[in-house]
């Protein structure tokens, strides 16, 4: 007697527009910090 699960997960739509969004603006984040630290030398300008 084995009895099998058949259910398959799916992802919604969402989640997957969210978390694009999501890493898109992390991105953007890191240069933009990259671009302060190479032109400042500070990682947050102006903050002592």
């Amino acid at each position: 007697m084995t009895k099998t699960n058949s259910k398959t997960k799916t992802i919604e739509k969402e989640k997957v527009v969210a978390e694009t969004i999501n890493g898109r603006f992390a991105m953007m984040g890191l240069i933009a910090a990259m671009g302060a630290y190479l032109t400042t030398g500070q990682i947050i300008p102006g903050f002592v």
